[in-house]
């Protein structure tokens, strides 16, 4: 009996000391100070506009003409400026053009040299290889969830990042029966739901590293930029949390309690994870915040980042906040390169490509030298015919002409050389009147 009374209270005093683990909180409460970090600010800088322009080009590309107005633009994307800057400002990526129909509205279109990167990254995409890496990474941010399924507008906020298709429900989704199924979401309309759980797909990045180098226990490597300087005792506490036991992305530790150093280290193993399924190794804050309120973590998110400054980066370049993998980056490079940020580099590099514009290229409200418009069948025609501005250069300039007859006055070089001019007449009347010096002269 006493044997059993014994062997009960080692019970409870272990699950109370697992439950006091599990449910601690020491994390010291001192200001990190945000320090920026410029390598990091030029990695999400330099894809200012990448995005847009990217979901532009595949609009454009999906109707049956290859052209789109102009003024349609606006409603397909949320721009921060007006289509037709965001168009004139990459000539070398879309084309302005009128079509020879009566009454037709300014059009875009593909540049030459857009459309050849564009059929490469179809290819790259398309290929057995790209399209298994694509299906994966959805695969593995659908078990990330705790219902295996996400909202369609979740993934959507998420698509480019990832780098699945522009039109991911068609062209990716049907090539995996085994793995995907649209559902019905209640609330959030239709959402996409993975069929089976894959136990080969089930490690994180963390744990992939481990496997390969055999490292243990697991631990996040933390790479804090010059001039940061954590306090000591928020350095002690990071040493502690780091040495806590990993929890995998992928099991569900809902267990613990939302505000301990355990929940913490889960909810930094989660996000972590995510920002590696993306080719970037970044994202917006404002969809890991999406994804984290229907994954039910609320602000945990946020404060991870805050918290965890060596492991994370908030960039506020480019009108928005972007959460940065630091690990993933060497200065302002990534470590490694998805194929697909190989294809994106290129077309960072045809935007900055200079082109050259015709200095008579009249935009339709009547101002010169600014958008490189085009006719149909022509390359570089003003919107007005090379006839109407012809007969309008002739016209304002013999208007001019015949102003300048009546209104013109002789400035002060002109009356200084018809002052010279009437000395010399001068000279040849005197040598006139003698002719021997005029032969001498002549």
């Amino acid at each position: 009996m006493a044997q059993t009374t014994t062997s009960t209270a080692n019970l409870r005093h272990i699950l109370r000391c697992e439950y006091l683990y599990h449910h601690r909180r020491t994390f010291i409460d001192a200001r990190i100070k945000w320090v920026r970090d410029p390598y990091l600010d030029n990695a999400v800088e330099k894809e200012k506009n990448l995005k847009q322009l990217l979901s532009l080009k595949n609009i454009i590309l999906s109707h049956h003409s290859k052209t789109l107005a102009v003024a349609a633009v606006s409603g397909h994307l949320k721009l921060p400026t007006t289509a037709v800057k965001l168009i004139d400002k990459y000539p070398s990526v879309f084309n302005h053009f009128l079509s020879l129909k009566p009454l037709s509205h300014p059009q875009v279109r593909l540049t030459k040299q857009a459309l050849s990167l564009h059929k490469l990254e179809t290819l790259i995409m398309n290929s057995p290889k790209g399209k298994i890496d694509s299906a994966e990474r959805l695969v593995k941010l659908l078990m990330l969830t705790k219902r295996k399924k996400l909202p369609l507008f979740v993934i959507d906020k998420l698509k480019f990042d990832l780098g699945l298709p522009y039109n991911y429900v068609l062209d990716l989704v049907p090539d995996f029966p085994d793995y995907f199924q649209i559902c019905s979401m209640e609330n959030f309309g239709f959402g996409l739901e993975l069929v089976s759980w894959r136990k080969d797909l089930a490690f994180s990045e963390m744990e992939m590293r481990v496997r390969e180098k055999g490292r243990r226990p697991i631990r996040f490597s933390m790479n804090l930029p010059r001039g940061f300087d954590l306090q000591k005792k928020v350095r002690d506490w990071v040493f502690e949390w780091n040495n806590l036991p990993y929890i995998s992305p992928y099991e569900d530790a809902s267990y613990l309690g939302p505000n301990t150093d355990q929940a913490e280290k889960w909810t930094v193993a989660v996000l972590h994870e995510l920002l590696n399924l993306c080719v970037s190794k970044k994202t917006e804050i404002d969809n890991v915040c999406c994804l984290g309120d229907y994954l039910g973590f609320g602000n945990r998110f946020k404060k991870a980042v805050k918290h965890h400054p060596g492991i994370f980066y908030m960039s506020n370049k480019i009108r928005t906040q972007t959460v940065v993998l630091r690990e993933a980056y060497r200065k302002a490079n990534l470590v490694d390169v998805h194929p697909l940020m190989e294809m994106r580099y290129r077309y960072i590099d045809l935007m900055n490509k200079r082109v050259k514009r015709n200095p008579l290229q009249v935009r339709p409200d009547g101002r010169k030298n600014l958008s490189a418009f085009s006719r149909e069948g022509r390359r570089n025609d003003s919107v007005i015919g090379e006839q109407d501005v012809e007969t309008k250069l002739v016209s304002s300039e013999s208007e001019v002409q015949s102003s300048d007859d009546e209104k013109r006055r002789p400035n002060a070089r002109e009356l200084k050389l018809e002052a010279t001019g009437k000395f010399h007449k001068k000279i040849f009347f005197h040598l006139d009147m003698n002719s021997d010096l005029l032969v001498s002269w002549m």
